[in-house]
């Protein structure tokens, strides 16, 4: 049985990098855009609130795609940290919104499985409707894609329906038995509602080719699919079907940063169209480009999810 299962498991891999491979042949670096990547990021005191907010906007993107890549240091990581700080933190003033808590499985086989949870409060009612195939939830604060890995479960992609923020994460690096989550992104027509938010009318799940569909209040659908996944980094495939309503960003990265040595991102670099290098900076003094490449993460060690990836932002085409 356990070597059945290792064949099934290699097989999704191969599909997986299959599908990867094709995205590669496929794309010219020289038809790549050139986004507006924005700064607008505010410095705080609590280790738990996310502060980092890089809003990315085009009219012209119709595809783009996401990493969540293991930081250059997680070799190193001896003692990982994941606890939060609450320390400086003041959270009295959040809305908060009541909910029966409960847990639903979706869909699941050998290698896969997606399950949804409501928690006992959110901080925005839980009203979008999430779909596979003819079963349909309402309510879901939280939707979590799990992968079968070394004969255990790893959740490696969350989004939280009701104000659309994604989180992402690779298989844990070489021996390690776990890796934090850090950094969120957003995809669809970024608008601030207390803090940036999209606003989601549908999510729906195709477990054949693990792409998820979503459909925005604002206006316009995007397909986000999983591309590929491995002990390395996460693949993440974004079309959209038009460009982003009223003028609003098509993506966002969100973070936090409190000090370099606690923080879920403290540097940014970027490459800019036909430029000669890459450009760095800490990530509160980015001054905003036109970039064809963005990169946000860790080069030191954090108190503050340790393990947790550094996200990157590419192949910015006009054409899925």
């Amino acid at each position: 049985m356990r070597l059945a299962r290792l064949f099934r498991l290699a097989a999704a891999a191969a599909a997986l990098f299959a599908a990867a491979g094709a995205q590669a042949q496929t794309y010219d670096l020289a038809n790549e855009l050139a986004v507006d990547a924005a700064n607008r990021s505010e410095g705080v005191l609590c280790a738990e609130k996310d502060n980092v907010y890089v809003p990315l906007s085009s009219r012209s993107v119709r595809a783009f795609r996401i990493q969540a890549v293991h930081p250059a240091y997680i070799g190193s990581v001896g003692v990982d940290r994941w606890a939060p700080d609450w320390t400086s933190c003041d959270m009295s003033n959040d809305p908060s919104f009541g909910a029966q808590a409960r847990r639903v499985t979706f869909w699941e086989t050998p290698e896969f499985w997606l399950t949804g949870y409501t928690f006992p409060s959110f901080w925005r009612p839980g009203a979008v409707p999430f779909r596979v195939g003819e079963r349909v939830e309402t309510g879901l604060h939280v939707v979590q894609l799990w992968m079968r890995h070394r004969e255990r479960a790893e959740e490696i992609l969350v989004v939280y329906p009701p104000d659309g923020y994604w989180r992402a994460r690779p298989l844990p690096f070489a021996d390690m038995r776990w890796t934090a989550y850090g950094s969120s992104f957003l995809v669809g027509p970024v608008e601030v509602q207390g803090r940036p938010i999209v606003a989601l009318k549908e999510i729906a799940f195709d477990p054949e080719t693990k792409s998820f569909k979503l459909s925005f209040e604002r206006g316009g659908a995007a397909t986000l699919k999983l591309t590929s996944v491995d002990q390395d980094r996460l693949v993440l495939d974004v079309t959209l079907d038009g460009p982003t309503p009223e003028g609003l960003p098509f993506a966002a990265l969100r973070s936090m940063y409190a000090t370099e040595f606690n923080s879920d991102v403290a540097k940014v670099a970027w490459r800019e169209k036909n430029g000669a290098q890459w450009r760095e900076s800490g990530v509160m003094d980015f001054p905003g480009a036109a970039v064809t490449e963005l990169w946000a993460g860790r080069t030191l060690p954090s108190r503050h999810n340790t393990s947790a990836p550094d996200m990157v932002f590419s192949r910015f085409t006009s054409a899925p």
